[in-house]
């Protein structure tokens, strides 16, 4: 979206000054570390870059767990005040603040790049396939990318993406901007017509997610630490819902898992 260094600074912003979301937050991070360890290689990968940082300032996020997978990480943002923020929370990080469309590496830097709903906060599907194609550019031959993003084959991921935001906004439902996204079919034709061999594709964050972000600012601010804990483990049995099926309806997220197999891309359509 228009001026997203200050937008984001902004949400930084409001986060901090609410102070709500941290239970939600840890769901979060607990069915993306299960996606991690399930596709990173069992040893330690080289070169990471993960493409933003909002985990690692919202909660505990996912770099404890990369530090143990990676050799080295480099993690970027677009938002300063989250990069900074980050690198107080993970002083051994390395920060760099930059924008995923227009990356400041070389070709081949990276042995493989998360990014964890990072690319659905565009407004067109063109910023997408940009981001995707600097991803391609600084992988090196056989790096990987893990990739997740708003899944438009759900329902209610459909129904948000044509109702205005300021409205969602408003109403609570979406605290910041989301954007474009793309549904399984589609997101597999762009990432082969790039230049990646898609090696696994699935959805996760299956529980009902408007339902489960209210219940957590509840209980985050009046159940004790036991409900909370148990709270956590009834979110985490709804991602049993992957294993079926019908998981690209239920699935809030598409999750890839796409190898750099080679160097040039192709024409988009």
């Amino acid at each position: 979206m228009a001026n997203d260094l200050q937008y984001w600074d902004s949400v930084y912003k409001a986060l901090k000054k609410d102070g709500a979301y941290s239970l939600w937050r840890s769901h979060n991070d607990v069915v993306n570390i299960a996606l991690l360890g399930r596709w990173l290689p069992q040893g330690k990968t080289g070169r990471l870059l993960k493409t933003d940082l909002f985990d690692e300032v919202a909660s505990n996020g996912m770099y404890p767990f990369l530090k143990v997978k990676a050799e080295n990480i480099i993690g970027l943002d677009i938002s300063s005040l989250i990069v900074k923020a980050a690198q107080k929370t993970c002083s051994d990080l390395k920060g760099t603040i930059a924008d995923v469309r227009y990356l400041p590496f070389h070709n081949n830097t990276f042995d493989s790049i998360i990014s964890i709903s990072t690319i659905d906060h565009f407004s067109s599907e063109i910023e997408i396939i940009k981001s995707l194609r600097e991803f391609h550019r600084v992988l090196r031959i056989g790096g990987q990318l893990i990739l997740t993003l708003d899944n438009l084959m759900n329902p209610v991921i459909a129904l948000r993406s044509i109702l205005p935001f300021r409205l969602l906004n408003r109403s609570g439902l979406v605290p910041y901007y989301v954007g474009a996204t793309l549904g399984p079919r589609r997101l597999c034709q762009i990432l082969k017509q790039i230049g990646f061999e898609v090696a696994n594709l699935d959805a996760v964050m299956h529980c009902p997610r408007v339902l489960a972000v209210a219940m957590a600012r509840v209980l985050e601010k009046h159940a004790n630490s036991e409900t909370q804990r148990l709270f956590l483990r009834v979110l985490a049995a709804f991602e049993y819902l992957s294993r079926f099926p019908t998981r690209f309806l239920t699935g809030y997220f598409l999750a890839v898992k796409a190898i750099k197999n080679k160097e040039k891309y192709g024409h988009l359509s």
